[in-house]
């Protein structure tokens, strides 16, 4: 199998995530550090236009989003299993809150905190990506004490969960310790306040630490431009599958792809090579990298006939 490939930068929170699922799993991978915005010329031939971080690369196959990702990793890695007496299903629910209105909020959080201090460039690219189009930073920071109300009584739920395990699932760690981990994370490091506020939680602190003391696995760094010849050298490993899809679609149609609720673009077109409940997988090309598959999980993203998008 080729290297795992990971396209982040430090600070991401998502990344977060999906470094930690690298410790638990104790993988080597190969780290590719990429610009916190656009442009991102190293990373757009291979994704075809997504833009949100991170994405992985095997190959010449391309993973977007961390749910699409993870579930990948569990694939080619089943042991240790991030699903420990057998959690899966609760697990991807879980996510969809931690990665939908838990994850809204401490965004908002760490917006309003910051307030004018917020640099300029990264609050114009990444206030309309989370909030849309004419978003208000000075009425984030007047609803601060609101955000943190609301912010507090979910990880109270995370407390509650650890009153008398170590981890979310019991005596292992699993997906569900990735999936709020990364959350506690990017609080304590980017509201300025963060210490402070996570310090009401008994359990959850604790837990915390063991979590960060899993690590990373063993990343290697590598450089953009190795990553683009490695998907040039390589040819996507993905078979052509389908099922009965109620949108009717199937391989070799022409469609676009792109993440629910985003607000700037992120569309990818190209043609269905595999479709399932869980999946669409796209084939594509560009002249760096030649013929690459980009896979896509299918919860959270519109799928379009043609490529004019929604």
């Amino acid at each position: 199998m080729s290297d795992i490939i990971l396209h982040h930068y430090p600070q991401s929170p998502v990344s977060e995530k999906v470094r930690v699922v690298f410790g638990l799993k104790d993988l080597d991978w190969r780290s590719v550090t990429i610009p916190r915005l656009p442009p991102k010329p190293d990373l757009m031939p291979m994704t075809g236009g997504y833009r949100l971080t991170p994405v992985m690369q095997i190959g010449a196959d391309v993973y977007c989003d961390s749910h699409s990702i993870i579930r990948e990793i569990e694939r080619l890695n089943p042991e240790p299993t991030l699903f420990p007496g057998g959690a899966a299903g609760m697990a991807w629910g879980v996510g969809r809150w931690t990665d939908g209105p838990l994850f809204t909020s401490v965004i908002a959080l760490v917006f309003g905190d910051a307030g004018d201090d917020l640099p300029d460039d990264f609050r114009e690219d990444r206030g309309p990506l989370y909030f849309g189009a004419g978003y208000d930073i000075a009425q984030m920071t007047r609803d601060l004490p609101a955000t943190l109300a609301q912010i507090r009584a979910q990880l109270q739920w995370m407390d509650d969960r650890l009153e008398t395990r170590d981890f979310m699932l019991g005596a292992e760690p699993g997906l569900p310790d990735a999936l709020c981990y990364y959350l506690v994370w990017f609080i304590r490091g980017r509201y300025s306040k963060g210490p402070e506020f996570l310090s009401q939680f008994q359990r959850l602190v604790p837990w915390e630490e063991r979590v960060k003391a899993i690590g990373h696995g063993r990343p290697a760094d590598m450089d953009s431009k190795e990553a683009l010849a490695v998907a040039k050298a390589a040819t996507p490993e993905t078979p052509e599958t389908g099922d009965d899809d109620p949108t009717g679609l199937k391989p070799g149609d022409e469609v676009t792809v792109e993440p629910i609720g985003i607000g700037l673009p992120n569309a990818v077109t190209g043609r269905i090579v595999r479709i399932s409940a869980q999946e669409i997988a796209i084939a594509r090309a560009d002249e760096q990298v030649g013929d690459v598959v980009v896979h896509f999980p299918r919860v959270g993203y519109w799928v379009t006939r043609g490529g004019d998008g929604r």
